[in-house]
């Protein structure tokens, strides 16, 4: 039996040696390797926190000492330890979660993976627990080098250094990167720490004393300038700016040398009062492959070769993101005022081809969607075109700055939604399924769903060219797939991809529901009932077409996979009342509620938008005379 498979529990820890736990190490890196090499997940950041984290569990007594994972892709050690070993289906239905999940383990607490909140819900709990007399319990808040990049992290930070009297060890993992090498000022900062030749010396003659001592040192433990006031003194070279701040520093840590991390972490945890462990580490540490990837050293991978890193995926089909992400750099050859922006996810979006071709008018602002759509206002202010291009579900951080920086000011500024709707083994957390219903509320937006990489380079090269207010492209994660060209484009733009001889159903497809919305109409059309189906292409403003096709139709079926509480189909129903249509309206799209994860084909068959679903249900609705007769269609399509 190995020493991984005899911890149960974190105090299972307690009674190895310092070889043993060096051997436990080498163990939880093969196991990871080994294992989310066969079902895919976040290998590189997992690999770099193994010693971290056993110090951590040594150290501190979890659940009782509350332990807060940003983001939670680095929380795959922290299962080991906790008793869940088998991640034979990590990330599927049924299986572990990739982040924490609370329904899981009493060790996980905060289940949300968006990046910069750790400090915040440290803030929170420590002060919970000071008020209600529980000053023997510690709050650990591990937090990435590239979380410090978000404005959520220093606004906690200020809020936890007004008051000391509370047990919270906020760990900053400093590995240089979140994604992708970490940007900014306090980037340069940390790597000016983590190279500087007096760390290097320092962590070699600390080894020295520790050899010479029989303990590990407390030469290795440095303030930098007396403390956090120092470290951001020396980051900012703005003295008064920070005079404020009160908080204990312990660092730079080697974050390999167990016994080192272990000794910092006890006396982070003596002091009785905040303290920031700054420990630097090696993302993919221990496997050469992950070490070698320059792009993000394995940051998040499918089935792989683990002997060779190599993917498994023999796919050659091109994805939603590639297209953009060529579309781009297209544009921005002919358009010179096109500038792309991204918040710490420049390969995973897309924007590193145009980066490639055109450095200066590429900006990667770190882990800050809020600063992105601001300063993407300011830009197109200054007669630029920005392109911001996030995950659908960080667009949710900065809905107030769409809104009342962008929107209110009317500035030309595209924002380009990757991973929209249901993305499958993530989770709840990453599921892009509130876009359509957040953002359709923006006065003066025109939102975009394209159905095929043909539309989205149309949709992209349409969004780019309005400066009059925003506009949205959001397509989902995978593989473009079929393309589906239209039978006829109405005067306004929307597709008519399937026309039925009899007035029956329209089916309006948002996006890539439009390959559901016609194989719906092929089993309907088995049954007697004709649909037309439609693509509108920009579903929001509703296009003046689709309310003239549904005034001659008995039934409208909107199909998205965004909520439907406020979605497109609550649109069109607004909208055609509004114009007096009286046409029965069923929408369809993802319930208001957190949704598990699994692959995508599992939740759209739990929620019911397959095709032989959606056809039964209307088929159903037929049968029963809850479809009323109309008379024949206009011939006016807007």
């Amino acid at each position: 039996m190995s020493l991984l498979e005899t911890i149960k529990g974190p105090r299972d820890l307690d009674a190895l040696s310092k070889d043993q736990l060096v051997q436990l190490a080498a163990e939880v890196r093969e196991f990871l390797v080994q294992n989310v090499a066969k079902t895919g997940g976040h290998l590189g950041p997992n690999l770099g926190v193994v010693e971290m984290t056993i110090a951590m569990h040594r150290v501190f007594d979890s659940p009782r000492d509350a332990m807060v994972f940003d983001t939670g892709h680095q929380s795959y050690v922290h299962k080991l330890l906790t008793g869940r070993q088998d991640f034979s289906t990590l990330r599927q239905r049924g299986g572990l979660a990739g982040y924490p999940q609370r329904s899981e383990s009493e060790h996980d607490i905060v289940e949300s993976s968006h990046a910069s909140s750790s400090l915040s819900w440290a803030d929170g709990i420590s002060r919970a627990f000071s008020m209600t007399g529980q000053n023997d319990r510690h709050v650990i808040a591990v937090v990435g080098d590239g979380a410090l990049t978000g404005g959520m992290t220093w606004e906690a930070l200020n809020n936890i250094t007004d008051d000391n009297a509370r047990r919270l060890i906020i760990i900053v993992n400093d590995n240089g990167r979140s994604y992708a090498p970490t940007i900014g000022g306090m980037a340069r900062f940390l790597n000016t720490v983590r190279t500087r030749k007096s760390y290097r010396e320092l962590y070699m003659s600390s080894r020295k004393a520790f050899d010479k001592m029989g303990g590990p040192g407390r030469a290795v433990y440095r303030g930098v300038r007396g403390g956090l006031h120092g470290f951001l003194s020396r980051f900012s070279n703005n003295e008064a700016l920070y005079s404020n701040l009160d908080i204990k520093y312990i660092g730079p840590v080697h974050g390999h040398d167990l016994v080192a991390m272990e000794e910092a972490l006890r006396q982070a945890k003596g002091y009785g009062a905040p303290v920031i462990v700054h420990t630097i580490t090696d993302k993919g540490r221990g496997y050469e492959p992950a070490r070698q990837d320059a792009a993000d050293q394995f940051h998040a991978v499918g089935q792989i070769d683990p002997e060779t890193g190599e993917s498994l995926d023999s796919s050659s089909v091109a994805s939603w993101t590639s297209v953009f992400a060529d579309e781009m750099v297209r544009l921005a050859a002919v358009n010179e005022r096109l500038v792309g922006i991204t918040a710490a996810m420049l390969r995973p979006t897309g924007l590193h081809r145009m980066a490639e071709r055109f450095p200066e008018r590429v900006l990667d602002v770190g882990i800050a969607e809020q600063h992105a759509a601001t300063s993407a206002a300011g830009l197109a202010f200054g007669g630029m075109h920005p392109v911001v291009a996030v995950y659908a579900t960080f667009i949710n951080r900065a809905f107030d700055q769409v809104l009342m920086d962008v929107a209110l000011h009317k500035a030309g500024v595209t924002f380009v939604l990757d991973r929209a709707g249901v993305t499958g083994p993530d989770g709840p957390s990453h599921h892009g399924m509130w876009d359509l219903a957040i953002l359709q509320v923006v006065p003066g937006i025109r939102l975009a769903a394209p159905r095929d990489a043909t539309r989205l380079r149309e949709e992209l090269a349409e969004a780019v060219a309005v400066d009059d207010g925003p506009t949205v492209l959001r397509f989902p994660k995978g593989s473009v797939g079929v393309e589906f060209e239209a039978e006829r484009r109405t005067e306004d733009g929307v597709d008519v991809l399937r026309e039925s001889a009899t007035s029956d159903v329209l089916l309006v497809a948002v996006g890539p529901m439009a390959s559901v919305a016609l194989e719906v109409a092929d089993l309907l059309a088995e049954q007697g009932i004709g649909a037309t189906v439609i693509d509108p292409r920009w579903v929001v403003p509703v296009p003046r077409s689709v309310i003239e096709l549904s005034r001659g139709h008995r039934l409208v079926v909107s199909i998205e996979d965004g909520i439907k509480v406020g979605g497109i189909g609550t649109r069109i129903r607004q909208d055609l009342r509004g114009a007096g249509v009286e046409t029965a309206v069923t929408e369809l799209g993802l319930p208001d509620e957190f949704i598990d994860h699994a692959t995508r084909g599992q939740i759209m068959f739990d929620i019911g938008l397959t095709a032989p679903q959606i056809a039964g249900d209307i088929a159903a609705m037929f049968a029963g005379s809850k479809v009323p007769h109309v008379g024949p269609p206009k011939k006016s399509e807007g």
